[in-house]
């Protein structure tokens, strides 16, 4: 161990956690800090008790025990050990233990003191998951408050340290140079018209026979991964190709991580499991396809969907480095060195994209109602938090304070999230938890039972199986069930269809074929989902969906079990429910109302409603309203000309904005017993007056009259709706002696004034009476003086006395 460059500051690391209780470790890849720290630490005079080291993923956890086991010249499972979900070695000489970080987070919610640990050292922080996020503010809050001894060290290859000294009171950062061996990149560019399996197999061809040494190819996902070791076993005959990824039975991942006994050259494709912690012995070459797939979580369909993204920039450098782990190398990159620069310079945190129901609960369990008071990196977001936390209300395992209740507690002894942990405990109560726990595995575990969209398929499939890493699973879901069968206290013997215990754990995804074809599928939450034509599920009504990949419009489902309607009724009745509904038939421009059968949004049944709710009725009614506005009523021209008077007065009472606001004071009272609009217009007309007050009838009176005065005393309605403006037909000889424009409204504006003959026929249209007076009036003159001969025709009628009467009527009057 004497040649890894970590131990040039190892001193260094020692004697900052001699002095304090939290360190920061900056080490790039190659330089030892996975399996050389944690030894190094045992022999301290403060560390007692164990070294837990955390891994981000089972292969990396399993490979880093059993390199510093073959260190010390031992077997894991001595002086070190390792946990992961499916497979443990450890004994009672176990000092350093590695294990999952989700397996840390089960530890110290079990024993918040860490009873027996004297450092916990958290691996590839860098990476940002969710359960090492939370599992380091677990700590830090277990440090502060009940062990002010325990020792912390955050380590990372590529880390912003100096985020991660703050988060830890300011700790101590410990860099490492590392060790420097030459890396060549070369760009191939990304080709569109090969599949991601063909350009990578491509590419590691072309490597086979320019280069020397093991390849590392990463590819996004397991399908291509098994579709790209087809092609090279085809075209590279001679090549051990080895598949790296999760669902690889132990045996295979150690072949891909050692060299080969035989000293075959190997090709290793591998997901980003192999980006970081791994050493992958032997191999000088890499071909990065540049893409990462990632769950996140897709907040409205409710489903956590695997993502292909552009690898970062961070990704790339800690995927490149692989090949000068150990000597000089090259990495092959497809994808062209000009848009390097504008990938994402790091992952996302796990935090910001992934459920955050696991974390609610974990919380709870802690006693942490405010998840703001922990020390976090990047603290979970307030309103998914919310919304997760009323899931986890809905399924009793918080109580209307957000405390966590006893079935909650059990809930969160089970690892794995809540809703599934929900549906055990529900199948332990009635006898039948072995099933539930083997489809709560089979969720979580891609590749058992093969790939079916058919869960009950596949977890038949997966009961005949034979082999490590089914027998291993199988174990693992019996542990559970018991300790499903030790919380929930009681148990039953009721034969419990599996679709039905899916539902008590997915209410809102018990989906209904809305299609003959069976593609597609409304579920009862109210999401579309679709379904592979070729699927065995195309021929069920009902189904229960497990998984689904996809946008929320239309999620592809990728699991799910089919439900029988008879389970439905029997099983599922207390989710059925009787509704009054209520739809605004915009055709018959009236309420129509249903009495419905439901299951969530899926209606079972639908009769009319004789007796609908008639508050309902009424809301709706002023829903459309609202939503259509005031054009929607039958208002009629007194109702529509008051209106426009109130706006010209600035009588906010009458604004549209108001009316629609106080809807409910001076509109509901007409609708009462009515399923339509149809209300009279003078009904309307007097409530929208009798909104006004005396004093505003007076301003409105005043500023905006319904009718305009003359000066030769006669009234002539003003009409408000006129494209002009508000505008009043009169005769001209009316308006003698007048020379200046009436106006409405505040401001003023000029009311549009049509003059018309003695006969009733127009003259001229004018806003401006002076003007009109003193120009085209002369003309009017010579043509009215001959066709009304007996009637007034004055050359400077603003000085003359209004009247309708003739010549001779107005002169004798005089007398």
């Amino acid at each position: 161990m004497s040649e890894l460059p970590i131990h040039a500051v190892l001193p260094d690391l020692l004697d900052a956690l001699r002095e304090g209780p939290s360190a920061v470790l900056i080490a790039p890849p190659g330089a030892g800090k996975t399996t050389a720290v944690a030894p190094a630490l045992i022999g301290e005079p403060w560390c007692t008790g164990q070294v837990i080291v955390l891994s981000p993923r089972r292969v990396a956890a399993r490979a880093a025990a059993e390199r510093m086991a073959e260190l010390l010249g031992e077997e894991a499972g001595g002086t070190i050990g390792y946990v992961t979900r499916l497979d443990a070695k450890r004994s009672a000489r176990t000092r350093v233990l590695v294990m999952t970080e989700a397996i840390f987070v089960a530890t110290i919610l079990n024993d918040p003191e860490l009873t027996g640990v004297s450092a916990v050292l958290f691996d590839e922080a860098h990476e940002r998951h969710l359960d090492s996020d939370l599992g380091l503010a677990l700590a830090i809050e277990a440090q502060g408050v009940l062990r002010e001894d325990l020792r912390i060290v955050v380590m990372s290859a590529t880390l912003d340290g100096a985020r991660f000294a703050r988060l830890l009171g300011d700790a101590p950062v410990v860099e490492s140079e590392g060790r420097a061996f030459p890396l060549e990149l070369r760009w191939l560019g990304a080709r569109a018209d090969l599949k991601v399996e063909q350009q990578v197999a491509s590419a590691v061809m072309q490597a086979w026979r320019e280069e020397s040494g093991d390849i590392l190819a990463f590819l996004p996902g397991v399908a291509q991964i098994e579709r790209c070791a087809d092609l090279l076993r085809e075209k590279l005959p001679s090549a051990l190709v080895l598949p790296l990824h999760g669902q690889v039975e132990p045996a295979g991942q150690r072949a891909a991580i050692r060299r080969d006994a035989q000293g075959r050259r190997r090709v290793v494709l591998a997901t980003s499991i192999a980006e970081t912690s791994l050493t992958l012995d032997g191999v000088s070459v890499v071909v990065d396809a540049g893409l990462s797939r990632r769950a996140e979580f897709d907040k409205v369909a409710g489903v956590t969907r695997l993502v292909t993204h552009r690898a970062s920039q961070a990704a790339a450098t800690q995927r490149a480095g692989r090949a000068a782990r150990q000597g000089p190398g090259v990495a092959y990159r497809l994808w062209e060195e000009a848009g390097h620069a504008g990938r994402p310079a790091f992952e996302p945190p796990e935090i910001l994209t992934s459920d955050l129901g696991p974390l609610a609960l974990t919380l709870a369990q802690w006693g942490a109602a405010d998840a703001g008071a922990l020390a976090w990196l990047d603290p979970p977001p307030a309103p998914a938090m919310a919304a997760v936390q009323a899931q986890l209300r809905a399924l009793g395992a918080l109580d209307d304070e957000g405390r966590i209740t006893d079935h909650g507690r059990a809930m969160a002894r089970l690892p794995m999230e809540p809703a599934l942990a929900h549906m055990l405990l529900f199948a332990a109560e009635r006898g039948c938890e072995t099933q539930a726990a083997r489809l709560a595995l089979l969720l979580q575990e891609r590749g058992l039972g093969g790939r079916s969209d058919d869960l009950a398929l596949r977890l038949d499939r997966w009961n005949g199986e034979r082999g490590a890493r089914a027998e291993a699973s199988r174990k693992l879901a019996g542990r559970w069930a018991e300790m499903a069968r030790k919380l929930a206290g009681k148990s039953g013997a009721a034969d419990v269809p599996l679709g039905v215990l899916l539902a008590e754990a997915f209410p809102d995804r018990i989906a209904r074929a809305r299609s003959a074809s069976g593609e597609e599928w409304l579920a009862s939450g109210g999401r579309g989902y679709r379904l592979d034509p070729a699927s065995p599920l195309v021929t069920a009504k009902w189904l229960v969906i497990g998984d689904a990949q996809g946008e929320a419009k239309g999620a592809r489902i990728m699991g799910g079990i089919a439900l029988d309607e008879a389970d439905i009724a029997r099983w599922l009745g207390h989710r059925l429910e009787e509704r009054h509904a209520l739809w605004w038939n915009a055709e018959a421009g009236r309420v129509e109302a249903r009495l419905e059968r439901r299951l969530g949004q899926v209606v079972l049944a639908r009769v009319p409603d004789p007796k609908p709710d008639p508050d309902a009725v009424v809301a709706l009614l002023l829903e459309r309203v609202r939503a259509e506005g005031l054009g929607i009523l039958p208002l009629g021209a007194g109702a529509r000309a008051l209106i426009v008077r109130g706006t010209y007065a600035g009588l906010e009472a009458l604004s549209e904005a108001a009316l629609i606001t106080d809807l409910d004071d001076w509109l509901a009272p007409m609708l009462a017993g009515r399923r339509d609009l149809d209300v009279s217009p003078g009904k309307l007309h007097d409530a929208l007056l009798n909104r006004l007050d005396w004093n505003e009838r007076q301003t409105l009176d005043k500023l905006a009259p319904a009718e305009f005065r003359s000066p030769a005393g006669t009234s002539h309605a003003i009409d408000y709706g006129h494209e002009g403006g508000p505008m009043v037909e009169l005769r001209v000889q009316a308006l003698f002696g007048l020379d200046c424009h009436p106006a409405v409204g505040q401001p003023p504006r000029p009311l549009l004034l049509s003059l018309t003959s003695p006969g009733g026929k127009p003259i001229q249209t004018t806003a401006d009476l002076p003007g009109f007076w003193r120009g085209s009036w002369k003309d009017v003159v010579k043509d009215m003086k001959g066709r009304y001969p007996k009637h007034r025709w004055p050359e400077t009628p603003w000085t003359e006395d209004p009247s309708l009467k003739t010549r001779n009527a107005f002169e004798a009057s005089r007398k």
